[in-house]
């Protein structure tokens, strides 16, 4: 059994395997519409740190099982706000609901914080907190069946996991702010119009396949450069032009790595897949 699926047995809101230098992560409750319930937000981050940790895997694959993607949030994680341990003092309860709010969004951080890139392959609903991890990930894949909902709003709940900071990055304003105000269901072919998905597929085998075909592609890429490549374009999101072009530069004076330069092109001449070492274990806790 590979170390990351050893780190994750005994898992029951996700189920992890590991196939070459692909990781695939599913959530594993169908008959609960995969809501994330507390078991999911122990596992999920555990299993991003395993992925992270491992220098061996360089491609992450996010799907799922059943008929929906995810509900979202467990209502009983909702239920639990009105426990014993939140009735404090108003501002003392304010300020631990606010550290609460922080920890889960730190599961979502976690994949962009990823060394390698996270394929969502998404059938069904994908419907409040699914919207926050989806919109984390770098490419998202559906089923024609599939859709979108920003639930929050149809429980007078603000978004609060990303949906909200990193959808305008995906989609126009006005598509964002619509979907945001009236919670109503965004289809899987009007996400692909507009860009948040990259393709719809008519069922969750031929999604399947053709994800993690484009993962194993990926994985034959050099590591390094497929780190240095998420990390320009996350940079560039976020920074002006001219920042992010000096930050370019800085890297490339400490990451460029002639060696593989001339096996990718000599694997190039002699029509073979390149040869690319790992990238080094990280068992520094960075993700968070």
């Amino acid at each position: 059994m590979h170390p990351i699926e050893t780190a994750c047995a005994g898992f029951s809101a996700i189920h992890m395997r590991v196939e070459g230098a692909v990781a695939h992560l599913q959530f594993a409750r169908p008959e609960a519409l995969n809501t994330m319930n507390d078991a999911f937000w122990r596992e999920f981050p555990a299993a991003l740190d395993a992925v992270s940790a491992s220098g061996e895997v360089r491609v992450l694959v996010i799907s799922s099982t059943g008929k929906h993607f995810t509900a979202g949030m467990d209502l009983a994680v909702f239920a639990d706000l009105n426990g014993p341990q939140y009735q404090l003092e108003a501002s003392r309860r304010a300020e631990m609901l606010r550290r609460w709010v922080l920890e889960l969004q730190q599961c979502f951080n976690r994949l962009e914080a990823l060394r390698v890139p996270v394929l969502a392959a998404i059938q069904g609903g994908c419907i409040g907190g699914g919207v926050d991890l989806v919109s984390a990930v770098d490419c998202r894949y559906a089923t024609s069946d599939s859709y979108f909902c920003i639930k929050e709003i149809d429980l007078a709940i603000t978004a609060d996991l990303g949906t909200l900071q990193r959808l305008p990055h995906l989609l126009p304003q006005g598509v964002v702010r619509e979907l945001a105000y009236t919670g109503r269901k965004f289809s899987a072919q009007e996400a692909q119009n507009f860009g948040f998905v990259n393709a719809v597929y008519p069922d969750h085998e031929a999604l399947l396949n053709a994800v993690l075909e484009s993962a194993r592609a990926i994985a034959e890429k050099s590591p390094l450069a497929i780190h240095g490549t998420k990390e320009m374009l996350n940079y560039a999101r976020d920074h002006s032009v001219q920042d992010s072009l000096r930050y370019a530069a800085t890297w490339q004076g400490g990451m460029f790595h002639a060696h593989e330069v001339l096996e990718a092109m000599t694997a190039g001449m002699e029509k073979r897949a390149p040869e690319f070492e790992n990238l080094q274990p990280n068992n520094l806790k960075t993700t968070r």
